[in-house]
């Protein structure tokens, strides 16, 4: 199981704090981590170290939380949660890295995780286009190119010169990367074939390209598809299947395209028959992380990787809350995240109303994904969100 941070007081808000107070910079530096709080969840190591990791973590000021048949010495393996500040888990760190039973090696594993989690910075690269997801949040504007998309948005049958115009209006309402996909993915859709996905999308991309400057998204979980949408101009792909195709990989690496990785539990025909998670948060970030591997090892690099918990895909109302409140677990990947959550059922459960009345609801979860540590969000409505996320941006910085 993975390794979760499962809270943190925000250090950006600590340095302000001292920094208002006139705190000499050296003494912001010394002082900050001991009041950076975390809560770290580990599972699966064995009683022996976690007996360990309890001394150790005590020696250094902090606690390790362990089940009683630990402490008593039934239990083999266990999971743990380890009470700390930043300071702590420095201390701990050099420690361990003189203990045995993988001591040593969990310390480096938590020290990147931790790393992973601080981080705000993200490099985006896309081709020709760079993003500093750390000034702001992207927004991705969708194009539906198919005849039954679930928010009654799609552009399939449409002139190639309305939907271009289309695009035009996304990029000037402020979008920063456009998304266009030619098979729909709502629940209980039936697959489309390569040459129809092919022929809805590729010539709308050669268009677009000539007219808009911003990055274009292919959202296809066919390898075929995404190679011919790259080499018509799209720099970033889409893959809903989160990699499981592994030439997708490959094709995004041969052309150094971006690629964003969904989470899904099961297909679209039968994502919504009754999931289930014995976790829900670790075995999304569990999935992704095997996926981001998967993704290096064929040579992208981490600039070009993003990943999205997948939203309504195999999730129930409940799920699709749960990942909104606890996005920022997923920031131990170490990649930027995106959230889909525009005119999602779950928004529908809540008020009551269709998909094409869901804007309120769309702009409400857009920015309590942002505050909660989403770099990306990909929207139907993107003057809306982007007025929405300008406000919250001030408020947050």
């Amino acid at each position: 199981m993975p390794i979760r941070v499962l809270q943190i007081t925000k250090t950006a808000k600590i340095h302000l704090l001292f920094a208002g107070m006139k705190v000499d910079p050296y003494g912001i530096r010394i002082m900050a981590p001991k009041a950076e709080g975390f809560l770290i969840k580990l599972e699966g190591i064995s009683s022996i170290a976690a007996n360990i990791l309890k001394q150790e973590m005590l020696s250094c000021g902090g606690d390790v939380a362990l089940p009683r048949d630990v402490v008593t010495g039934k239990a083999k393996k266990t999971g743990c949660v380890l009470i700390a500040t930043l300071a702590q888990l420095s201390r701990l760190k050099e420690k361990l890295l003189l203990q045995p039973f993988g001591l040593s090696l969990l310390s480096r594993e938590i020290a990147q995780v931790l790393k992973n989690y601080c981080q705000n910075n993200f490099k985006l690269d896309l081709g020709g286009y760079k993003f500093n997801l750390g000034q702001r949040p992207l927004v991705m504007g969708i194009m539906n190119l198919t005849p039954d998309s679930f928010s009654a948005d799609g552009l399939y049958g449409k002139d190639i010169s309305e939907i271009a115009a289309v695009a035009e209006d996304m990029a000037a309402e402020g979008a920063d990367i456009l998304d266009l996909g030619g098979e729909s993915s709502r629940p209980g859709a039936k697959s489309v074939g390569l040459k129809e996905e092919l022929k809805r999308t590729i010539p709308v991309i050669k268009k677009i390209t000539r007219t808009i400057s911003i990055p274009i998204s292919i959202d296809t979980s066919k390898p075929e598809v995404a190679r011919a949408a790259l080499d018509n101009g799209a720099s970033l792909v889409n893959d809903i299947s989160g990699l499981k195709n592994p030439a997708m990989a490959r094709i995004c690496s041969r052309y150094q395209a971006g690629i964003v990785i969904m989470h899904m539990k099961g297909t679209p025909r039968t994502m919504q028959k009754n999931p289930v998670y014995a976790d829900l948060m670790a075995e999304i970030i569990e999935y992704l992380g095997r996926a981001v591997e998967i993704a290096l090892a064929a040579g992208l690099k981490r600039e070009k990787i993003i990943i999205d918990p997948g939203f309504g895909f195999g999730k129930t109302l409940e799920h699709n809350l749960q990942i909104l409140k606890d996005l920022r677990e997923l920031k131990v990947l170490g990649a930027p995240i995106l959230v889909g959550a525009s005119r999602k059922r779950f928004i529908g459960e809540i008020l009551k109303v269709k998909p094409e009345e869901r804007l309120a609801g769309t702009v409400a979860a857009c920015v309590l994904a942002c505050a909660n540590g989403a770099n990306i969000v990909r929207v139907h409505d993107v003057k809306s969100v982007v007025q929405a996320l300008k406000v919250t941006q001030a408020l947050l910085n």
